[in-house]
């Protein structure tokens, strides 16, 4: 029985992990689709096509997804499609930018709302919060790409805001209206990025303790696992042990 039971385990864990990837590969597709049909069908002459085909590669999406996804687009299946954006408070008071995509706006707000509400947070005006974000390029390269101080060199003369190195690679980030320049320049130097996206990074931190971190976990995940919701960002600032104890 006990290795019934562990076998039952590893089944639920790897069906988890393949609904959590279903979703995801979902989310990039209508990125990719929106993204097609807001310019041409050329990621060489359409920046954030190329911006949504990277980040949909990085992710290892099937090369078969991504040309279904701009193919949907060419055939008007994107049109129904709406980008929205919601902001607001979590437990502990960290402000929250919650990034949508739906073909139906009265029943994304309504989840968005709801999930806020079961999970001690309060749904804010638009500006309430995105005021203390940046909202940025991201581009990540491999350890392997160069030294740090190469790295940053060549940030700079790309036009990059800024570059920084850990253990995991090096980290570039630019404004974002000066995203899809920045990628090229970088790809002419360095070749192709590990990945590529666009973030809210916040200004400043908002500190949080375990309690309200235990919520406001809780109420990331359900944003998260929401079909219409693509990316969801927080100022919290949220110590390793606390995450490690609440299994975030």
């Amino acid at each position: 029985m006990a290795g019934h039971s562990k076998f039952k385990n590893i089944q639920f864990r790897k069906d988890r992990q393949d609904g959590l990837r279903s979703k995801l590969f979902s989310k990039l597709s209508r990125d990719i689709t929106l993204a097609a049909k807001g310019g041409l069908p050329d990621p060489a002459a359409n920046s954030r096509l190329r911006l949504a085909i990277a980040n949909a590669k990085a992710e290892s999406m099937p090369k078969d997804n991504i040309d279904r996804a701009i193919k949907k687009a060419q055939g008007g299946d994107a049109d129904t499609y709406e980008e929205i954006r919601y902001e607001g408070f979590g437990p502990g008071g960290a402000g929250l930018i919650v990034e949508v995509l739906t073909d139906n706006r009265n029943r994304a707000a309504a989840n968005v709302r709801t999930h806020f509400g079961k999970n001690g947070g309060n749904m804010g005006d638009t500006g309430s919060v995105a005021f203390m974000f940046d909202r940025m390029g991201e581009i990540v390269y491999p350890l392997s790409a160069g030294t740090e101080e190469g790295m940053l060199d060549a940030a700079i003369e790309a036009g990059a805001q800024d570059a920084e190195t850990d253990e995991d690679g090096h980290v570039i980030r630019t404004a974002f209206e000066d995203i899809g320049a920045v990628i090229e320049a970088l790809e002419a130097t360095l070749g192709p990025a590990k990945s590529t996206k666009i973030v809210w990074r916040p200004k400043s931190a908002t500190p949080v303790d375990e309690a309200a971190a235990t919520t406001l976990v809780k109420l990331m995940n359900a944003l998260e696992d929401d079909d219409d919701v693509q990316s969801v960002w927080t100022n919290a600032d949220i110590s390793d042990e606390v995450m490690a104890r609440i299994g975030g």
